[in-house]
C-alpha cells in the first residue's frame, strides 16, 4: 500500500512541476546553457527530485511513527532538494555542491544515523563505534569519532556516485527504484537504529514507489529531468537505507556496480588527465555506450536489468561471495571501458 500510495503521489506531483519548471524557466536548453555531459536535445524542465521529495514526504507522514532520526532525515532529503532546485536555475559551482553535500550528511549523522557497524565479508560484523567523545551539554551525549566520519563519506560518494549516472532517459529512476526495493527486502534481519526493520522496510517501499511514478515521465523521450536535486536525493536516499539495513554498504555497492565502477573510472580518468574530479564531461559509461550506437532505451533497460540481476543475486549471497560478485563484475566493466577509450582512440 506505501509503495502504490508513493507511485501514484509521484505521479499527480509530477505533472504540475514539469508546467512550473517551464513557466519558471527551471530547464535545461542546449542553445542557452552548454554543459559536456548532456545527451538530450531541444528545451527539457529540471527540478525532478521535488515531486519526488513530495511524494516520500507525505507517505512518510502516513506510514511511518515520526521520530528523531526520520525528522533529520526527512529534513536533509528537503535541503538537497532546495539546494537542487537552486542549482537547476543558477547552475552553482560543483565545488559549492560538493560541500553542502559535506554538511547535509553531517547534519543527518547528528540526529544518529552513524554506522555503528558494517557486515564483514568474512562474516561478522566489523566495529566503528569504539572510538568515542562523551560530553554534557543540556544532557549527555556521544559522539561515535569513526562511525560518524565513514557515514558522511558513505553518504557524500554515493550522492555523488547516484547522480552521476542520470545521463540517459530514465536511467536513474529505474535503477533507484530497483536498489531501493531489495534493500528494503533485505532490512527484515534487524536494524541498528532507532528505527524498527518493518519501518526500513516500508520506507525502502515508498522512496522504490516515488521513483517508479517518476518514471514514465523521465523515461525517453523525457518530459521532465530529475535535476542535481534528484540524483542527489536518490543517492542520498540509497546511501540512508543501505545504512538503516543492517550496514547493508556492500550490498548496495554490489546492485550498484555500474554506477559504482563508472564513478571510480571517471574519477582516476580525470585526474589522469590532471582535470578536476568535480568537473562534469563526456565520458560516462552512458556515453560511451551511445557512442557504441546504442539507444537511450536500450542504455535505460540495461542499467535496469543489471540492477535487478544483482539485486536478486544480493538475495542469496553471502558477505564475501558478493564482494567476489562485484569484483568480477568491475573488472568486467573496467575492462569493457578500457576496451571502448581504446578503440576511440584508434578511430580519432
Amino acid at each position: 500500500m506505501a509503495f502504490v500510495i508513493t507511485l501514484f503521489l509521484s505521479v499527480i506531483f509530477t505533472a504540475p512541476t514539469i508546467y512550473l519548471a517551464k513557466k519558471f524557466h527551471i530547464v535545461t536548453d542546449k542553445k542557452k546553457r552548454t554543459h559536456p555531459a548532456h545527451t538530450h536535445t531541444g528545451v527539457v524542465p529540471r527540478g525532478g527530485g521535488a515531486p519526488i521529495f513530495l511524494a516520500i514526504l507525505i507517505s512518510t507522514l502516513l506510514f511511518l511513527p515520526m521520530n528523531k532520526l526520520l525528522f533529520g532525515i526527512l529534513i536533509a532529503c528537503l535541503l538537497l532538494v532546495i539546494m537542487g532546485l537552486l542549482d537547476d536555475y543558477y547552475d552553482l559551482s560543483p565545488y559549492l555542491r560538493f560541500f553542502i553535500n559535506l554538511w547535509i550528511s553531517a547534519l543527518v549523522i547528528g540526529f544518529g544515523l552513524g554506522i555503528p557497524y558494517i557486515s564483514n565479508p568474512l562474516g561478522g560484523v566489523i566495529h566503528l563505534d569504539q572510538w568515542k567523545i562523551t560530553f554534557d551539554l543540556f544532557g549527555t551525549h556521544s559522539i561515535l569519532i569513526l562511525a560518524d566520519i565513514v557515514g558522511i563519506v558513505w553518504l557524500t560518494w554515493i550522492m555523488n556516485m547516484v547522480n552521476w549516472s542520470k545521463g540517459v532517459d530514465g536511467q536513474l529512476p529505474g535503477f533507484v527504484a530497483i536498489t531501493a526495493f531489495f534493500l528494503g527486502l533485505l532490512s527484515q534481519r534487524f536494524s541498528a537504529h532507532d528505527i524498527s526493520a518493518r519501518s526500513v522496510e516500508i520506507f525502502s517501499f515508498i522512496v522504490a514507489g516515488s521513483f517508479v511514478g517518476f518514471l514514465p515521465f523521465n523515461f525517453y523521450p523525457q518530459k521532465i529531468m530529475p535535476g542535481y536535486g534528484g540524483g542527489a536525493l536518490a543517492g542520498f536516499l540509497l546511501g540512508v537505507l543501505s545504512i538503516l539495513s543492517f550496514g547493508k554498504l556492500g550490498t548496495a555497492i554490489l546492485i550498484l556496480a555500474i554506477p559504482t565502477m563508472d564513478a571510480v573510472y571517471t574519477i582516476l580518468r580525470r585526474l589522469r588527465k590532471k582535470q578536476s574530479p568535480f568537473r562534469a564531461d563526456w565520458g560516462h559509461f552512458h556515453h560511451r555506450l551511445l557512442e557504441l550506437g546504442w539507444g537511450k532505451r536500450r542504455i535505460a533497460v540495461f542499467y535496469w536489468s543489471v540492477s535487478f540481476i544483482l539485486g536478486v543475486s544480493s538475495l542469496f549471497l553471502k558477505g564475501l561471495e558478493k564482494m567476489i560478485a562485484f569484483l568480477m563484475i568491475a573488472i568486467l566493466l573496467l575492462i569493457f571501458m578500457l576496451i571502448i577509450e581504446k578503440v576511440k582512440k584508434v578511430s580519432v
